[in-house]
């Protein structure tokens, strides 16, 4: 009976991750950015690149400080950004054959997240922001917390203390 509802359970978190996957392409690659088609590639991505951390989160914060900016813009992205890559925190230890610790599981992540950075660029669907990585990998950071504390263990069949 264990071994059933263990199935039931890798089905089931098989079948969300295929929800999050299509979910996630669908943010990252879905959409329309057609002023930018016109422009050379070469200088679409001169325009669409920034390597300098906290550059764009920086730029947010004070937008909502000073309200130069719809506050939807900023929150949208900053926790947006935040909260899309999260589930990856559960998602890539849970599917590993070996324990994965936390440096290798944002290892793993970071290449996933640079890999969509350029792809988004070079399809032309959205530039490559290093304040991007900074928060998707926090994102991952919170999800692999998260996780390894309570859902991972559940999932597991371990007990799990959510209290004193």
């Amino acid at each position: 009976m264990k071994k059933q509802a263990s199935k039931a359970i890798f089905v089931l978190v098989v079948a969300s991750f295929c929800v999050y996957a299509l979910v996630l392409a669908a943010l990252l690659f879905l959409g329309t950015r057609g002023h930018w088609s016109g422009m050379p590639l070469s200088e679409y991505i001169r325009h669409s690149v920034n390597f300098v951390p906290f550059k764009t989160i920086a730029g947010y914060v004070s937008a909502l400080l000073h309200g130069t900016m719809n506050a939807d813009i900023p929150i949208k992205n900053l926790a947006g950004n935040l909260l899309m890559f999260a589930p990856l925190g559960f998602y890539l230890p849970y599917f590993s054959k070996k324990p994965m610790g936390l440096l290798k599981c944002l290892g793993f992540a970071a290449a996933i997240i640079v890999g969509l950075e350029a792809l988004q660029l070079f399809t032309r669907m959205g530039s490559f922001d290093i304040d991007d990585l900074l928060l998707n990998l926090l994102g991952v950071l919170v999800g692999f917390v998260v996780c390894r504390h309570t859902l991972l263990k559940w999932l597991r069949g371990e007990k799990v203390n959510f209290g004193r």
